[in-house]
């Protein structure tokens, strides 16, 4: 199969025919290629590789089309350490073959990326899409959660009930539809609380990955520490946390349109449940 098949949309930007017989996907991922650290310290990071390529795979192999966007629409990043057959089960040919198919795809080519910016995606239409997900990594926790173009297209997609899929560290992006999101990350950085009111996804229910997953991970750091943890910052906001009792184990939570997934494992049940409100 030919996955350049599934970017009808990011490959033809001046038309707005779509297919009448398929779902449209909109993926978003960071620009960034860093996470900014306490002290100054820069951890180098992106998307996920099974985050990211697990949904896109049964996306694509279910008939839907995908485009692909940043806020800037640059080329994303992998986060290399993902690239292991621990988050395909152990399963180092799944790992390749979500390696052969993300080049194929061409996602981080600086000339045939099919890459495009949240402006873009506002030309042609928030109600072109039927669906949005945002795999993780920590780079969401660099732009994505302060992103008003992201904060805008989220919100619509809240107000109209359209299916909203994250993953990992991606619901981080959901702070961008506070009113003032960059004011809130400020003040919960300096002051580790903050209060805003008017918060779309004010009461809902949610998964992200939990404070103790962090603990246990923050070898990868390097010995840097992280401004905040997303768990914190969503509750904060005010959304009810939810998480699975064994960490690193598959948990998903489903309300009203939203769909968020607790760790890499989550990846594929994130992408049943997605593939479920697409029919």
């Amino acid at each position: 199969m030919n996955l350049l098949r599934g970017l009808a949309i990011a490959l033809a930007l001046g038309t707005s025919t779509l297919s009448a017989h398929a779902g449209n996907v909109l993926i978003v991922l960071s620009d960034s290629d860093r996470l900014d650290l306490k002290d100054g310290k820069v951890f180098k990071t992106g998307f996920y590789l099974n985050e990211l390529m697990q949904p896109v795979q049964a996306l694509l192999d279910a008939g839907h089309e995908i485009t692909f966007a940043t806020p800037k629409g640059t080329a994303p990043s992998v986060d290399v350490t993902s690239i292991d057959k621990m988050y395909f089960g152990g399963d180092e040919a799944a790992m390749k073959a979500s390696e052969a198919q993300l080049s194929e795809l061409g996602l981080m080519s600086s000339d045939r990326s099919p890459v495009i910016s949240l402006a873009r995606v506002e030309q042609i239409g928030y109600e072109h899409f039927d669906a949005v997900y945002v795999p993780g990594g920590h780079a969401p926790m660099q732009d994505l959660l302060v992103s008003s173009e992201l904060g805008k297209l989220l919100t619509w997609f809240h107000e109209n009930g359209r299916t909203t899929a994250l993953a990992c560290h991606g619901p981080i992006a959901l702070l961008s539809t506070l009113p003032d999101a960059q004011g809130f990350v400020t003040q919960f950085e300096t002051a580790g609380t903050a209060k805003q009111a008017g918060w779309v996804y004010g009461g809902y229910r949610f998964t992200v990955f939990s404070n103790q997953e962090e603990e246990m991970a923050k070898g990868l750091l390097g010995g840097g520490e992280m401004k905040f943890y997303p768990q914190d910052a969503l509750t904060q906001a005010g959304a009810q946390f939810s998480q699975a009792d064994v960490s690193f184990s598959a948990h998903i939570v489903t309300d009203r349109e939203l769909i968020t997934g607790q760790n890499p494992a989550s990846a594929p049940a994130v992408a049943r449940e997605l593939l479920a409100r697409l029919k």
